[in-house]
């Protein structure tokens, strides 16, 4: 289905076309006639299928038609980072609509706080916040929320894996109780069909298989000793020498290791991770998407929800605890249909944890063999939790033919 195709004003259609968006995405399809007939919405997909144009495009239509003043649609995300992507969609999608709009997070300083406070208190359309800068301001009364008529939740997961449960139950208590609430979520643990349950009314579901990577993406895994894990990056690094890369690693210290090391051998890279002042963050993202910066190494911050184009490798430098995790940072490449590589990097410690996710994934990955001069690393083996004896699991070492170590393009 076409965006040109769908029943809206065509101020918003203007907006959409300045992205140069062409065809629905799955969810965008499925979701967006729902949202607009009122329908409360519980939504699970991957990361980068179109999740934040589906509910933006269908709530901006709705506003337009909304003769009341204040805030009318409030929508609450985990990271600041999120936040900002998510206005800067709405920057556009909107432009043509005069559609208003503030994003409220923290990390800024005493003007950012007072700007936030202004478009509050003058009630603009759309609130896009976290939730601990929120709840600072309502503290303050001077938000009024009273006539809200749209409540959305993105990377709802994220949020309560974060400890935000309580706080968005404080918010949402804050709010009028009739109003149209959306939940999206990249999967679909016990806690948010709980929270679901307590916060939607009669929801439409649409769960479009999120555990699972896009077929464009090309795994390769490797079984590597910790000691030649940063031989091993530098090898794979300059096998792919013209490609956009993300290496995502476990910890903020792992990111300044494994960043250092690259510059001492030659390898120019910029770094990522919370402890950065929101500007430092902008200006990194800004310069990764721009291709100023090449290869980017990062924490978990950047795996969900930043819309980041044309990476074309993926490095799991460290295995994450989460198997839902390495979908979400697998899936940073192999945007919008195209072709990518995702290549992990297994130590003795992280067996457990790749178990994990080919369970989740329910498949094998082939685990292929080291390049020359990289020693081969610790024997795969199936790990049963809380018994002694390990089940070795057989795994061949010839790499694959005429794909070893290369991105499709």
């Amino acid at each position: 289905m076409k965006f040109q195709e769908l029943h809206i004003s065509d101020k918003l259609k203007e907006g959409i076309e300045s992205f140069n968006y062409s065809e629905l995405t799955e969810i965008q399809e499925k979701a967006i006639p729902e949202i607009l007939k009122s329908k409360d919405l519980l939504a699970c997909s991957q990361t980068g299928s179109g999740k934040t144009a589906a509910f933006l495009i269908p709530i901006i239509e709705r506003i337009l038609s909304i003769k009341t003043s204040g805030i009318k649609a409030l929508i609450i995300t985990p990271t600041r980072e999120i936040c900002k992507q998510i206005e800067e969609q709405i920057v556009g999608l909107g432009y043509y609509t005069d559609t208003s709009y503030v994003a409220v997070y923290g990390g800024n300083d005493h003007d950012g706080f007072s700007r936030q406070k202004t478009a509050l208190t003058e009630g603009a359309d759309i609130v896009v916040a976290t939730p601990g800068r929120l709840i600072s301001h309502l503290a303050l009364g001077y938000v009024n929320i009273s006539n809200l008529d749209f409540l959305i939740l993105d990377e709802a997961d994220e949020m309560l894996d974060m400890g935000f449960y309580e706080d968005i139950l404080n918010i949402i208590g804050k709010l009028p109780k009739k109003r149209q609430t959306l939940m999206f979520s990249a999967t679909m643990p016990h806690s948010i069909r709980k929270l679901a349950k307590e916060i939607l009314t009669e929801p439409y579901i649409l769960d479009l298989n999120f555990s699972k990577p896009a077929e464009e993406i090309d795994q390769q895994v490797y079984m590597v000793y910790e000691k030649d894990k940063p031989a091993m990056l530098a090898n794979v690094l300059k096998e792919h020498k013209d490609d956009k890369v993300l290496v995502f690693t476990s910890t903020k210290v792992s990111v300044g290791k494994i960043s250092a090391y690259l510059r001492n051998a030659g390898i120019k890279n910029s770094s990522i991770n919370s402890s950065f002042t929101q500007t430092e963050r902008n200006d990194t993202i800004l310069d990764f998407k721009s291709r100023k910066i090449r290869i980017l190494v990062a924490t978990n911050l950047l795996s969900r929800g930043i819309d980041i184009d044309d990476v074309n490798l993926i490095v799991n430098y460290e295995i994450p605890d989460k198997a839902e995790d390495y979908v979400h940072r697998i899936g940073r490449t192999a945007r919008a249909g195209k072709l990518g590589l995702a290549v992990s990097f297994i130590g003795e410690k992280e067996i457990l944890n790749f178990n994990r996710i080919e369970k989740l994934l329910e498949k094998d990955i082939e685990k292929l063999s080291n390049p020359e001069g990289i020693s081969q690393g610790p024997t795969y083996r199936q790990i049963t939790t809380g018994k002694k004896n390990y089940h070795k699991k057989r795994f061949s070492n010839k790499p694959r033919k005429g794909n070893n170590n290369k991105t499709a393009k």
